[in-house]
């Protein structure tokens, strides 16, 4: 692989016109097709093999042009009387009925029931709401649809009531984007601080940049056909920009290193793609597996994710092997440190004055953990292990409205709802009875109905509605409890557990639904998918390593180091988003469950990054090792050379990722928050101070493989072997002149 990969590098260096116009072409053919591409439709969310699904569906089925089942917009509007009077006083009542009227009277409603017909007035007469039904789904509403509802909100607010609206039609909470920039800007700055050089700073965004907006044109313009959601796409260009950068840095940096050395430009970027991009490749293959692997959970929507992140990563991985070494061409010398530059250009520069085993704060760092490796080993899995408490608390669900602001009207509109008619009525229960085979059905719904609210915990139980066919009933049930509470998942357990006796003796069948026991199914199915995903994870792990770096103990020493990455990430995610540790300084709003699916999105993104380092530092201690240094000075070789750059990778990303905790989407929210944790401790703690103490503690035998293993595996070069006889020995680089051009074309010649 190293042999083809620098053949590779080196044909871009020489080509890098025509690489640059293809790669401009590529931008400039999905940009345009993306223009011509339908709309996205609406993330149905669906989750099959859950029984809340299989009542959502046959609630459709059966309940033909049903407002919900069809994915029609509704609006909640929510009328709070001024304290000491009631919504039903002659007054108040007139303004609301007023306002009903005029919502029924827009564009695109069906209909707009009010709360005196519909009895949907709160029992001490202080709320009431009603809702407007529309005839299209919320994505396919008109802003003269929602600007005519937020008229009739303001004229019922100027009459003195409080008035919400429910839901997200009329969301105001904010997207964000600005942290987002915040943190490309922090990378920026790392990078500078790293290079020394604003060539060599700036190279590494622009490819990442150009990789993520040909991923972002490239899903908006597939986004109708598979049905990609805005969280994809937030997901893709989080990953996108921090692989993208970290894998241009790894390969400038080995070219900076190479030219250090005395090599001539085209053979110094061949041999850093030879070297730093096998590393490239095998890290953006893990990375790549493991996202393409959430597709085995049998989640549309984790799947979609999935694969459209594993899609940009993917894209980075090409676009560091051909773009970068390609710009390298163009700018042979300026990427290079100043002191550099300044040598070449006063003639004065020799190979020697950049020596290899130069003394830096890696390689200080690498001898000081040498010298105590059992103590830094057990301070690292002690300071993990605490930080990783707060998982036996995990609880998994998901976030609506309650989570968002007090200055949103949907978060208000939740708390009015619940203050008026109860906690529970946030997250109502929906019955959907199938009396298809049923001799007697009126009298059987009667039964399960009157069956259900005597379970303990529902509070209200509505009146059943048959669809016209007559062989199916759909009632609500009302718990006593909050949507998000432990209870409200108890209770519906306990529902289905007293199934057998609720439905004896009738000929029906009934099932749960609705969005409170949808959320409760969802996580459910993740956290029984959670185990087995992580073991495959692991299993993975394993194999890949074994094959990189042809050793037994090196790839469980990276899995379990990984394990422990990941427990401490999420410990990280509970303290914050359920504990409410340090809620403010992230703007968070109300703690509350664990995203359901974002758990199974963070293992299979970490350990992904999780090997990116590990490929990254340990390639270059096997490298020193298989090249003759013992086992202990291989370590310390390792650190010379990749610890200045593994830190200032890891920095970047966190700065990539903590960017994109100011987002609105709770769900990208917690990614990135998990992210960024998950960086700094497996960059800073597992990679920087697990992984040296254990090889020391192993000595020669970390690189121990059986030989019948050694004959079976598949042997890649990572190290570059194979280029040590194929690159010519180092030469003096060519001094600069006027043009960046001319240095790199004089060593072509």
């Amino acid at each position: 692989m190293a042999t083809f990969l620098d053949r590779l590098g080196r044909l871009s260096f020489r080509w890098r016109w025509l690489v640059a116009v293809l790669w401009a072409v590529v931008l400039g053919l999905t940009g345009f097709a993306s223009t011509k591409a339908s709309e996205a439709p609406p993330e149905t969310g669906s989750m099959p093999g859950i029984e809340a699904q299989d009542a959502y569906e046959l609630l459709g089925e059966r309940f033909p042009g049903n407002a919900d089942a069809a994915g029609s917009a509704t609006a909640k509007i929510v009328f709070v009387a001024p304290d000491g009077q009631t919504v039903t006083a002659s007054a108040n009542r007139a303004v609301i009925e007023n306002a009903v009227a005029e919502a029924g009277q827009g564009d695109q409603v069906t209909g707009a029931v009010s709360p005196f017909a519909a009895g949907t007035v709160s029992p001490d007469g202080s709320t009431a709401y009603a809702t407007v039904v529309y005839s299209e789904a919320k994505s396919e509403l008109t802003d003269a649809t929602k600007d005519h509802l937020q008229e009739v909100v303001d004229e019922a607010r100027s009459a003195g009531l409080t008035v919400d609206v429910a839901g997200s039609l009329l969301s105001s909470e904010s997207a964000g984007g600005t942290t987002e920039m915040l943190g490309i800007g922090i990378a920026a700055l790392v990078l500078l601080m790293t290079f020394g050089s604003l060539a060599a700073a700036g190279l590494p965004l622009l490819t990442a940049l150009l990789g993520v907006g040909i991923s972002m044109v490239a899903i908006m313009a597939l986004g109708g056909v598979f049905g990609l959601s805005t969280a994809s796409s937030s997901l893709a260009s989080m990953l996108g920009l921090a692989v993208g950068i970290d894998y241009a840095l790894f390969v400038v940096s080995r070219y900076r290193e190479e030219r250090g050395r005395g090599l001539a430009p085209k053979d110094a970027a061949g041999l850093a793609v030879g070297t730093a991009g096998s590393a490239v490749v095998f890290a953006g293959l893990t990375v790549i597996i493991a996202l393409a692997g959430l597709t085995v959970v049998g989640v549309p929507t984790l799947t979609k994710m999935g694969l459209t992140a594993a899609a940009t990563v993917g894209l980075a991985v090409l676009v560091a092997l051909t773009m970068v070494p390609a710009l390298l061409g163009f700018l042979p010398n300026a990427v290079l440190s100043r002191k550099t530059r300044k040598a070449i250009k006063n003639g004065t520069f020799t190979p020697s004055s950049v020596g290899r085993s130069r003394e830096n704060g890696g390689a200080r760092w690498a001898r000081f953990v040498l010298r105590r490796p059992l103590l830094v080993l057990l301070a690292s899995i002690v300071g993990l292990g605490v930080i990783a408490l707060p998982v036996m608390d995990l609880q998994l669900g998901m976030q609506g409205d309650e989570s968002k602001s007090t200055r949103t009207t949907e978060r208000r509109a939740y708390d009015e709802l619940a203050d008026g008619f109860g906690p529970g009525f946030n997250g109502p229960l929906t019955i959907v009875v199938d009396v298809k085979d049923s001799a007697t059905p009126k009298k059987d719904v009667k039964r399960i109905s009157a069956g259900i609210a005597a379970t303990q915990g529902i509070v209200e139980v509505s009146t059943a509605r048959f669809n016209p066919a007559g062989d199916t009933a759909t009632f609500t049930a009302t718990p006593s409890t909050s949507p998000t509470s432990e209870q409200t998942a108890d209770l519906v357990n306990t529902i289905r557990d007293q199934r057998a006796a609720t439905q004896a003796g009738t000929g029906a069948r009934f099932l749960v639904s609705g969005t409170t026991a949808v959320d409760i199914d969802v996580a459910a199915k993740m956290q029984g998918a959670l185990i087995p995903y992580l073991a495959v994870v692991l299993g993975l792990a394993f194999l890949l390593l074994l094959v990189v770096f042809r050793s037994v103990l090196v790839p469980i020493k990276a899995a379990l180091g990984f394990l422990l990455s990941v427990l401490a990430s999420l410990g990280v995610v509970v303290a914050v988003f359920q504990w409410g540790w340090a809620a403010d300084l992230i703007g968070l709003n109300q703690t509350g469950p664990i995203m359901s699916t974002m758990p199974i999105i963070l293992i299979g993104i970490v350990f992904g990054l999780a090997m990116d380092y590990e490929v990254f530092l340990v390639s270059r201690m096997r490298e020193a090792y298989s090249h003759g240094e013992g086992a202990r000075p291989a370590v310390v070789s390792g650190f010379r050379h990749s610890a200045r750059v593994v830190v200032a990778a890891a920095l970047i990303m966190i700065a990539v990722f903590s960017g994109f905790v100011g987002g609105g989407m709770a769900l990208i929210k917690m990614i990135g928050l998990g992210l960024a944790a998950a960086v700094l401790l497996d960059a800073f703690v597992v990679r920087m101070a697990l992984v040296p103490a254990v090889l020391a503690l192993l000595g020669d035998k970390a690189w121990w493989l059986p030989r019948r293993l050694d004959r079976i595996l598949p042997k890649v070069d990572i190290e570059g072997e194979a280029l040590t006889a194929a690159v010519p020995a180092p030469a003096e680089p060519a001094a600069e002149s006027g043009d960046a051009g001319t240095a790199a074309d004089q060593v072509l010649t």
